[in-house]
């Protein structure tokens, strides 16, 4: 018997491009990880600053070769630790940032972090895929490199 949940999922490969409207990033190649818990953002510059008692962080990255330098701003979450693929632990800021993929907008708690040294910019975990997505290692890029202006709201995994 088919897996009802799953015939109503949008089928995605392990690499895709996605939008983080909220940050100003139109398109980015992330790296989907149903291994990896939390989601991850390379940032080249990292402060923090207040802004109506609250903590904010003032971050700028470099999406793509073909793309210029965003500078961007969002509140900070929290701090947490994180634990990598090496097994080394260490504390991230996270903020809360709107995605669209794939026809559909999320948000997703994201850390900020160093991630020169990998191939994509972004890594999205199995927390912000869950209910959302099912991931077919076997696929690359299957959704459209440009979307249409709207998209779907979905505040929660079905």
């Amino acid at each position: 018997m088919a897996d009802p949940i799953g015939a109503r999922l949008v089928i995605l490969g392990w690499r895709e491009r996605l939008a983080l409207p909220g940050l100003g990033i139109a398109q980015l190649k992330a790296k989907l990880d149903t291994g990896a818990r939390s989601s991850s953002l390379h940032v080249d510059t990292l402060e923090t600053f207040r802004r109506g008692g609250d903590v904010w962080l003032r971050f700028s990255l470099h999406p793509g070769r073909r793309q210029s330098v965003v500078q961007a701003e969002a509140r900070a979450l929290d701090r947490r630790m994180v634990t990598d693929t090496g097994g080394r632990r260490t504390e991230r800021w996270f903020i809360r940032s709107e995605v669209q993929l794939a026809g559909v907008r999320f948000s997703v708690d994201i850390n900020l972090t160093d991630r020169r040294h990998m191939l994509f910019p972004l890594l999205l975990g199995r927390t912000a895929l869950a209910g959302r997505f099912i991931v077919d290692p076997s696929l690359s890029y299957t959704q459209p490199t440009s979307w249409p202006s709207t998209a779907t709201d979905v505040a929660s995994p079905a």
